[in-house]
């Protein structure tokens, strides 16, 4: 009898189409978030989460004829925890004329190959990129479920 998995079982592959499908909700959702980043530069929501206000800012860093860059952030802290929680820092490439989303950096890590041998020296899962750009897709959601658009002190419910 040989091993359970033989190992090219193991192999991770990627699936094309469901990531580009991932980055297409991705754009989707990002519009709906910021549909003004074209005549403003940044966008500001309340997320109201445990009974706490986390405020996640949209910015816009460049904005060129196909594609913008934008950096998404979680301002404060929720407190009453007793541990500290990561605020997410991503920045993300809009490519309008494909209506796609990519997460190009990640809390100050950059570069993601498609597919990674394990284990490698940085430590990065087989489908890092993948996982990121489903966090972001997650994220962008629950921004849509539970935000509310801060516009000249008054909110705007996001959802």
């Amino acid at each position: 009898m040989g091993t359970l998995f033989s190992r090219s079982a193991r192999r991770y592959r990627i699936d094309l189409s469901a990531h580009m499908a991932e980055c297409d909700a991705n754009y989707l959702r990002m519009m709906k978030l910021a549909p003004d980043l074209d005549d403003s530069d940044q966008r500001s929501l309340t997320l109201a989460l445990a009974e706490q206000d986390v405020t996640v800012r949209i910015r816009l860093l460049e904005r060129c004829p196909y594609t913008s860059l934008v950096e998404l952030t979680q301002g404060a802290t929720v407190h009453g925890l007793n541990f500290e929680l990561p605020q997410p820092r991503m920045l993300i490439r809009l490519y309008h004329d494909a209506r796609s989303a990519e997460v190009i950096e990640y809390q100050n890590a950059k570069r993601f190959d498609a597919v990674y041998p394990y284990p490698n020296s940085t430590m990065r899962q087989r489908d890092e990129k993948a996982q990121i750009n489903k966090f972001l897709g997650e994220y962008l959601s629950i921004c849509l479920a539970h935000g509310a658009a801060v516009t000249e002190g008054a909110l705007v419910s996001g959802g």
